[in-house]
């Protein structure tokens, strides 16, 4: 369900008390590499929140109030129990900060680390543990713990609350989220190209969330990177009623350190989740090999020709992928995991729409023909750190009967409209606002237009579209339109005419020009009368500045 599109057009971009300490943290970077500092900072973001969750539970406990009547703070149990993890006591950020100014303050962090893993087996192998190394300065080191020690303080000064915003939105776990979503995106800004490697913008994950709107269900990202898809999912699900946990999240991650990231993502915001034993390719060994999930969510690696293919793959259902280019492998892993009433949506780059290379547009066409393509996305340019190459969103389905789907969707228990054969098209591409000279965001109102428009289409009973002006129609069906240079509704006939090509400029056509009824004699007239006053207007200053400057003593 998307949201109703903001006057305000906010983007990640506002500064905040994110920003703030983001710029007190990169102050003490040095000439550290982002890509080092990334571990040195996350893993200290996260170590406050599991002691600050511990603490706030702790109290409940010691209050004895209500369920906690006759608990004991002590008992581990106690704390398990609520999915809060146990924090013994040299690992309490409390003892961090004690010890912040000591010669020995990266051995201290590392032997927290040490104990968390070892009370906590969900985090074994999982925590950063090289504090102690000789090239960190521990001088740094010490006020990087004193600066992240006052989050909630920096968070909660009046200048830094929005309006409407209470206490309660600022409780130290909540913030330290918050924050650990920021740094993750500022890291990968600062690493470029290799920060595509983790990261999604997040405007593209939330756009593809909103258009997948994932309620319930099994929910599975084969290249999770940092685990930003499941947690804007997590978003959507509070968002709209929904509680953590009515999600099954599966991920995989070839990168042990990127699998790390994600799981310390997930946890700091209390939501668990199957990443398999241990870091794996996906094309090599399929850790949810028997899976099928309602949502399939990704931003797999673009054009990667260094992949392992087995032509004999039971996942080559449509097409045995080029060795040059997994694009394909990556599509019909999708497919393959997918429930009889499952949806995917995912990133791949444009030449994925048209590419007829090495037999990609004969799977390409055998996908369309089996009815799949429920909806494409062409992107505007510059929304990733890591490429400049042009993007698109992809959205399938094996459910385009308007049967009811388990995971909540559409009319009357999940119903929506019966849409075999037909295809949307929405052309993005003119969608956006640049944040600084290189970067680009999709703002809230863009990620409203683009997920009500698909919504409106799929005939989901979902709240306000763009289609009928702001405000919308309440969580009343709309009716689609064909908007002439956004959006386009067609047939697999109209698809094949165009060589099975599936770029939306192809479809949605030019847009419409509102017409001049000003006859042009007399827009000529009116045009040269107001340049006529302008002409006399820029006289009379430059009047006014020579006497101005005679009287000083510099006329000319």
């Amino acid at each position: 369900m998307a949201k109703a599109a903001s006057k305000s057009n906010d983007s990640s971009a506002n500064i905040g008390f994110e920003a703030k300490l983001w710029l007190a943290a990169d102050k003490l970077r040095n000439n550290m590499d982002a890509a080092e500092y990334k571990h040195v900072v996350l893993g200290l973001i996260f170590i406050k929140y599991i002691s600050d969750a511990f603490e706030e539970m702790r109290a409940k406990l010691i209050a004895g109030k209500g369920d906690y009547a006759g608990s004991d703070p002590e008992d581990a149990d106690e704390y398990r129990a609520e999915n809060v993890f146990w924090v013994p006591k040299e690992a309490r950020w409390s003892h961090l900060m004690a010890s912040a100014k000591l010669p020995t303050i990266g051995k201290v962090v590392d032997d927290a680390m040490v104990a968390l893993e070892r009370d906590n087996p969900r985090l074994k192998g999982v925590l950063p543990k090289d504090y102690a190394r000789p090239a960190l300065d521990k001088h740094r080191l010490g006020e990087l713990i004193d600066l992240i020690g006052t989050i909630t303080l920096i968070a909660t000064a009046p200048e830094n609350q929005k309006a409407g915003e209470d206490a309660k939105s600022h409780r130290s776990v909540d913030l330290l989220g918050r924050v650990y979503e920021y740094f993750l995106t500022r890291f990968a800004s600062a690493e470029g190209k290799n920060g595509g490697q983790f990261y999604t913008p997040s405007c593209v994950v939330r756009t593809i969330v909103e258009m997948l709107a994932p309620y319930k269900g099994r929910i599975y990202d084969p290249a999770c990177g940092s685990g930003g898809m499941f947690v804007q999912s997590e978003k959507f699900v509070l968002e709209h009623g929904g509680r953590i946990g009515d999600l099954s999240i599966y991920g995989q991650e070839s990168n042990a350190t990127t699998r790390r990231l994600a799981i310390m993502n997930l946890a700091i915001r209390g939501i668990e989740a199957d990443f398999g034993p241990e870091q794996a390719d996906t094309f090599r060994r399929d850790l949810h090999k028997d899976l099928k999930a309602q949502f399939v969510i990704a931003n797999p690696p673009f054009n990667d020709s260094d992949w392992h293919r087995v032509d004999d793959d039971v996942r080559w259902q449509y097409g045995v992928p080029p060795k040059g280019n997994a694009n394909f492998a990556w599509v019909q892993h999708f497919i393959h995991h997918l429930a009889p009433d499952g949806y995917a949506g995912f990133v791949l780059a444009n030449g994925s729409m048209s590419s007829n290379q090495s037999g990609e547009g004969d799977i390409r066409k055998a996908i369309i023909e089996a009815d799949l393509v429920d909806c494409m996305v062409a992107l505007p340019g510059q929304l990733f750190y890591s490429t400049q190459i042009p993007v698109c969103l992809w959205f399938l389905t094996r459910n385009k009967k308007g049967e009811p789907s388990t995971s909540g969707r559409g009319q009357g228990e999940g119903r929506l409209r019966n849409r075999k054969g037909e295809t949307l098209f929405i052309d993005a591409r003119k969608l956006g606002t640049l944040i600084d000279r290189v970067h680009r965001e999709l703002t809230d109102a863009d990620i409203a237009k683009i997920a009500s428009t698909y919504h409106a289409w799929r005939g989901d009973a979902l709240t306000p579209s763009p289609l009928q002006g702001e405000g919308g129609d309440g969580g009343r069906t709309v009716e689609y339109t064909d908007i002439p240079g956004f959006c386009k509704s067609s047939t697999t006939a109209e698809i094949a005419i165009h060589g099975y090509v599936l770029t939306p400029g192809r479809y949605v056509g030019a847009e419409e020009i509102e017409e001049d009824s000003e006859p042009f004699e007399e827009k000529m007239a009116r045009l040269v009368a107001e340049l006529n006053g302008q002409f006399g207007e820029s006289a009379r200053l430059e009047q006014a500045i020579r006497e101005n400057l005679a009287r000083l003593g510099h006329g000319f």
